[in-house]
């Protein structure tokens, strides 16, 4: 068990302890795992409406922070300087798991917003409302389409929306790639494609019936999605299911993931394993190894509290300078705007791991 966060760093958070209880609805409250607070004393931290205790902050430029709002169960907002930036998220039904992430719906109410999202899993977005463009880590730019998929990204990636806007997207595990795109993931890693254009009207079609739903009607845009969806899932072979489990347990197992470990459980060479974590992660095992434990670190620097100096021996950085730069790299923040100053999005990002075992573990990382 991992010592509780110094003072140093509770003395930026206001964090709610209350007696183990068992919580009467799902959603309403969600108990996360016991700490060490005095000796003889059996606590857990209880957040309602599953907000993670790290975002209970307000940092020391008087920044806002993530709380939840009116929407319903895991909905939250920001007061951005901006303006109120929201984000309400939906766990797959369960035969979908091991296809799909979270569902999540974004809305920012400020003619333009600017923000940057951190390394992640590919994802479906359909734009409701408003237009925009992604500025990738390679300096690339491109414009948003109606029906965006956006492959895997292996660095932050800024955005910028222009008129008031309404994303709903999804959240692709590898085999929802393959059943909606199909093709080799590293083709599209940190690029973009218009999905009605690469695949046809259908997507086109399903827009517009979630255009025409009314805000309020966010549950059954959920629905409507994971009923489409579902359609659209491919079966996949149990070979590759084999793949995908040892090659998720890899990277959310170990500190800092060693790729001879990975050839050990699978059995195959270095060269065979890029090959095939190219063509369903995006990137060979080295830089998705980076990619994982730079996101593992960020959550438990913003979420649990935890010394980003320490993170830095036990998750085999070189140094600080080296901890940082990873850091910078995928999820766009340094370690110490992390814990003082995290932006909306990086905020409500974080807030995934809400979704507890709704979700897949990889989805909750990334």
């Amino acid at each position: 068990m991992r010592p509780f966060p110094d003072p140093a760093v509770m003395n930026r958070r206001v964090i709610f302890f209350l007696r183990i209880f068992i919580a009467e609805k799902r959603h309403e409250k969600c108990a996360f795992p016991a700490r060490s607070l005095a000796p003889g004393r059996d606590w857990r931290i209880v957040v309602a409406w599953g907000v993670n205790m790290g975002l209970h902050q307000k940092n020391g430029r008087g920044g806002n922070v993530a709380l939840p709002d009116h929407g319903g169960p895991l909905s939250y907002a920001v007061a951005a300087a901006q303006g109120p930036v929201r984000l309400r998220y939906f766990a797959p039904p369960e035969h979908l798991r091991a296809y799909f992430g979270s569902l999540y719906l974004f809305s920012v109410s400020a003619d333009n917003y600017a923000d940057a999202t951190r390394a992640d899993v590919p994802q479906l977005r359909f734009m409701l409302t408003g237009s925009g463009d992604y500025h990738f880590q390679d300096g690339a730019v491109m414009a948003t389409p109606p029906v965006c998929l956006l492959g895997p990204t292996m660095g932050a990636t800024r955005f910028a929306l222009e008129g008031q806007a309404c994303v709903l997207g999804v959240s692709l595990l590898p085999a929802g790639w393959m059943s909606l795109h199909g093709g080799d993931a590293s083709g599209l890693a940190d690029r973009l494609c218009d999905l009605v254009a690469e695949r046809g009207p259908a997507y086109g079609a399903l827009l517009d019936r979630l255009r025409e739903m009314e805000d309020g009607q966010a549950e059954d845009m959920a629905a409507l999605c994971w009923k489409e969806l579902g359609r659209l899932v491919k079966p996949v072979r149990q070979a590759i299911w084999e793949l995908l489990a040892a090659v998720d347990a890899w990277l959310i197992g170990e500190g800092s993931p060693r790729i001879e470990a990975l050839v050990e459980t699978t059995s195959l060479s270095p060269r065979q394993l890029a090959r095939l974590t190219n063509k369903y992660y995006g990137a060979p095992p080295k830089l998705l190894a980076r990619k994982y434990r730079a996101l593992r670190c960020s959550a438990r620097i913003a979420l649990d509290g935890d010394s980003w100096q320490q993170l830095c021996e036990e998750a085999g950085f070189y140094d600080q300078s080296h901890f940082i730069r990873e850091i910078k790299h995928f999820i766009g923040l340094t370690p110490h705007q992390l814990q003082t100053e995290p932006t909306a999005v990086a905020q409500l990002t974080l807030l995934r791991r809400s979704l507890g075992s709704d979700v897949a573990v990889l989805n909750r990382l990334s």
